[in-house]
């Protein structure tokens, strides 16, 4: 529990180092959201098939959260069934928890063949590292055998208590008719083992989670509670320069004034980014959905908003430690280019259909625009193509190049009268 804390601790104060996104208001929006795609899976639910699967598992998870809780303070406390006392709604909890049991074990054995025999196309990309198919298949193990373990602890609970049963549990009532031969003393110390194994496997696996894809077991309802609530598409303009355009409209209007520090435009490296960013790509599933469904990436282009994700995360685990200790460090590389190439970047079409896709409400394109700023308002590094039509709009006030006095001369040729 206490390396837990640290492990928290570190991550979180990471996002010191960032900036602000944008002001967490309309919070009965926010619960509603949170209910409708976090815990109603609504998003997932898009694919009824492994969508559901994947529902069952997450439900499943949120109802046996209460019996890991009860087995953490009889351990502390040395109580025993503590929650008993919550009688019908305490029965309803253990047999739901010993239904989902198994639910859950036929759930991840499905996706272990999945993802190991079947080779589900959208869980492969150049971002997708061996390692990166190790630590799925590691944290697939650890729920499967917490789940070996829970139905374990409940079909040994039954035949080793000597004292009214508390609870009920479907699956292990049926799983203990094979060891009803089974004497006393054995019952009791496969009981102690599979409550030992199932406590130690449940902060095992707790503490192995921020290091893994699977954080968005912790993350995920954060990340769609604090989903950005304009729509999809919206591009926020920088406050520095929307007040410098405004006092250039109107130079009496004191619009440019302010005391806000000009720093960096855009995002060149992780220090850059907001909050939001950072807390997308810890909530990241490394599901591929978002690929999956990008024009760019299936006409064979490079970018990947899977990769966005998983890159950000890792810049700010390569480079975080040190700001920490001084935010003025400077390794020589950057989340541009070093992690992120121009050509990624310049592929999107801003369609939004990887944030639209996306089961917890991440938003891909956000950091996309960042970098992109970056490079034009810091480098002028824009494609030719683009910079031709920033200069017409500088020269032209339109995108093409002609004069605005030449603007309606079409309608000459069709005689219209202008």
């Amino acid at each position: 529990m206490g390396f837990f804390a640290w492990t928290i601790k570190r991550i979180f104060d990471y996002f010191k180092l960032l900036k602000p996104a944008f002001p967490i208001k309309e919070i009965g929006k926010r619960l509603i959201l949170t209910l409708e795609v976090a815990i109603g899976q609504t998003k997932i639910l898009r694919r009824p098939v492994i969508g559901m699967l994947h529902a069952l598992v997450w439900w499943g998870f949120i109802v046996i959260l209460f019996g890991s809780i009860e087995m953490i303070v009889d351990g502390l406390f040395g109580t025993e069934r503590i929650l008993s006392f919550l009688g019908f709604f305490y029965t309803i909890l253990m047999a739901g928890g010993d239904l989902f049991g198994l639910i859950i074990l036929v759930a991840i054995l499905i996706f272990l063949i999945r993802r190991n025999i079947l080779k589900v196309k959208r869980f492969e990309g150049v971002e997708m590292k061996k390692i990166s198919h190790q630590d799925a298949n590691v944290a697939l193990g650890l729920i499967g055998l917490l789940m070996v373990t829970l139905l374990g602890m409940n079909t040994f609970y039954l035949l080793s208590t000597t004292h009214e049963i508390q609870g009920f549990y479907p699956v292990s009532s049926y799983l203990a008719g094979f060891f009803i031969n089974v004497d006393y003393e054995t019952t009791l110390i496969l009981h102690e083992a599979n409550w030992w194994g199932h406590i130690l496997l449940i902060f095992l696996f707790a503490n192995i989670l921020p290091y893994s894809k699977h954080f968005h077991v912790f993350m995920s309802v954060p990340n769609v509670f604090l989903t950005k609530l304009k729509p999809l598409g919206y591009i926020d303009n920088m406050p520095i320069i929307e007040n410098e355009v405004r006092s250039m409209i109107n130079p009496e209007s004191g619009a440019a004034e302010t005391d806000q520090e000009i720093g960096r435009f855009g995002m060149k490296d992780v220090e850059d980014g907001t909050w939001k960013n950072y807390l997308d790509s810890l909530a990241c599933t490394q599901c591929g959905r978002c690929t999956s469904v990008c024009p760019a990436n299936i006409t064979g282009k490079l970018l990947s908003p899977r990769k966005l994700m998983i890159d950000f995360r890792a810049r700010m685990k390569e480079k975080g430690p040190q700001l920490l200790k001084d935010k003025s460090f400077d390794d020589g590389k950057s989340l541009l280019r070093d992690y992120i190439s121009e050509e990624e970047i310049w592929a999107c079409t801003l369609c939004n259909a990887c944030a639209q896709e996306c089961p917890i409400n991440m938003n891909h394109p956000d950091i996309i625009i960042s970098l992109r700023r970056y490079l034009v308002m810091e480098e002028s590094a824009a494609p030719a193509g683009l910079n031709s039509i920033f200069q017409n709009i500088e020269n032209n006030g339109a995108p093409w190049q002609f004069s605005q006095e030449d603007r309606m001369k079409w309608a000459d040729e069709i005689f219209i009268q202008k």
